[in-house]
Order: structure tokens, then C-alpha cells, then sequence
């Protein structure tokens, strides 16, 4: 993951992804990392996962998609910390995608990006 102000990288980071990997996302429990085009909504200090950052899917097209396939496109997606409690882990979290479609980093990085991040900051996701 990368994180740029305007067209300078700033940081980059190693992380852990939903055991679905990163693919387009289809329904709520299918794992996966939602691509495409979205921004940071809101924040949760009070995450089981240190500190959370909220990513704006699904997107109000990706709502009626469901609803016209009958499904429920899932949501709570974030950018998280580690598990409360388990902060010794550290990088080693890396070493599989453990997440329930959420796109984890050790604590110090979620800090970082906690200060450095505002609500409304576009990101995007992809392959």
C-alpha cells in the first residue's frame, strides 16, 4: 500500500489482506479487498483492531448490483491494526491474509495513518 500527497509518495507499507485477496468483491463473507475507487468516511478509535479507518464501500452502484443479484454487498471495510491485545505480532501478521476483507498494518503504521489521513481522502484499490 502507498500513501502519496498529490503525486509524492510519502510512505509505503506491507499488509495483510482479506483471505480473499484482492478482487472485485461480490457479497458480504466473500473475504475479498474491494478494488476500485473510494475514499476514507469515517474513523473508530474504539476498533477491535487498535485504530480503524473506514473505506467508503460499497458504493451506491455497487448497493443496486446486489440488490438486482439478490445479495447483500457486505461493507465495514477498513484499514485496521492489529487484533487488540495481539500487538506483539507485529510484521509477522503479514505472513497471510487474515482479515475478513480489510487491509491490515502493524499499529505504529495505523497510527501513522491515523494523524496523517484525513476523512475524505480518495484511495484507490487494485490488483
Amino acid at each position: 500500500m502507498r500513501a502519496y500527497r498529490g503525486n509524492t509518495l510519502l510512505r509505503e507499507f506491507r499488509v495483510a489482506l482479506g483471505r480473499g485477496g484482492l478482487a472485485p468483491k461480490v457479497q458480504q463473507g466473500d473475504g475479498r479487498v474491494p478494488e476500485g475507487e473510494y475514499a476514507i468516511d469515517t474513523r473508530n478509535r474504539n476498533s477491535a483492531f487498535h485504530l480503524s479507518l473506514r473505506i467508503s464501500y460499497p458504493s451506491p452502484q455497487q448497493v443496486r448490483a446486489a440488490a438486482v443479484r439478490g445479495i447483500d454487498p457486505g461493507g465495514d471495510i477498513m484499514i485496521h491494526g492489529l487484533p487488540n491485545g495481539l500487538a506483539p505480532v507485529g510484521k509477522s501478521h503479514r505472513l497471510a491474509d487474515w482479515t475478513e476483507g480489510c487491509i491490515a498494518v502493524t499499529n505504529p503504521e495505523i497510527e501513522w495513518l491515523w494523524r496523517s489521513v484525513p476523512d475524505g481522502t480518495p484511495i484507490l484499490i487494485m490488483p
